[in-house]
């Protein structure tokens, strides 16, 4: 499992109910806490944030973004 980091990307693995949120839904890590949990902020398109949440590792995937070689 990757280890993750302040502004790493992720993606929700479960839907979490209480915070209106879906499986698959993308936020960035925005804090760490002593206790292995990170605060994960959720946005819109245009940057606007509609969601902070604190997460456990197991609850996200970092997603990993692969620059395009040129042709």
């Amino acid at each position: 499992m990757d280890t993750l980091e302040i502004l790493d990307v992720v993606a929700l693995v479960e839907d979490l109910d209480s915070e209106g949120l879906r499986r698959g839904e993308v936020g960035t890590v925005v804090e760490q806490w002593k206790d292995g949990v990170f605060e994960v902020e959720f946005s819109d398109n245009s940057g606007k944030s509609y969601a902070f949440v604190a997460l456990r590792p197991e609850q996200v995937i970092k997603l990993h973004f692969r620059k395009d070689e040129a042709a």
